[in-house]
C-alpha cells in the first residue's frame, strides 16, 4: 500500500512522553498514566521528550527489566499505538498492571507498532496533532499498518 492510503483529516495525534516511559511502552507498558483525562481516542504517535530519564528511574526493576538492551531516544517518534480508552484508576482490582500508577488517569494503549529508526520531531503537551509530512515518514516505515 502507498501513503496514498492512510486517511485524511483528523485521525492520528501526538503523545509526547518521557524516557524511559516511551521506550517502556513499545516492551509492553499498559497503561499510561496521565494526570488529566483524554477525550481522544484513535491512532497515536508515540514521541520520546528531550528531556534526560532520571537515573534513579532507570534502576527501578521493572523499567530496567523492559528497557535492557534497548537505547532511549530522545526527541524523536518512536512507534505509533491506538488510544483505545482513558480511565481514572479504580483501584488494583480493576486495574491489575504493575505499571498503573494510583489516583490518575490510565491511556489504554493498543496496537503498539515500533519504529525501525526513529523520526525526529518537536512534540507539545498534552496532545498535538502531527504535520502531514510527519506522519508521511512515520507511516513510510511502517507499510503493512494502515489505520
Amino acid at each position: 500500500m502507498s501513503i496514498a492510503t492512510l486517511p485524511e483529516g483528523d485521525w492520528i495525534r501526538g503523545i509526547t512522553i518521557r524516557q524511559p516511559w516511551a521506550t517502556c511502552i513499545l516492551a509492553g507498558k499498559n497503561p499510561e498514566n496521565r494526570p488529566v483525562h483524554w477525550p481522544w481516542r484513535g491512532w497515536v504517535l508515540l514521541h520520546a521528550g528531550k528531556a534526560k530519564p532520571e537515573p534513579a528511574v532507570l534502576r527501578d526493576p521493572l523499567v530496567a527489566t523492559a528497557i535492557r538492551g534497548r537505547e532511549l531516544h530522545r526527541g524523536a517518534v518512536i512507534g505509533v499505538a491506538r488510544l483505545t480508552d482513558c480511565h481514572l484508576d479504580q483501584g488494583p482490582e480493576h486495574c491489575t498492571s504493575p505499571w498503573a500508577q494510583r489516583d490518575v488517569h490510565h491511556l489504554v494503549l493498543a496496537d503498539v507498532h515500533e519504529l525501525p529508526p526513529p523520526v525526529p520531531a518537536t512534540g507539545a503537551l498534552p496532545a498535538w496533532k502531527p504535520t502531514q509530512d510527519l506522519v508521511d515518514r512515520v507511516f513510510q516505515q511502517l507499510p503493512h499498518l494502515r489505520p
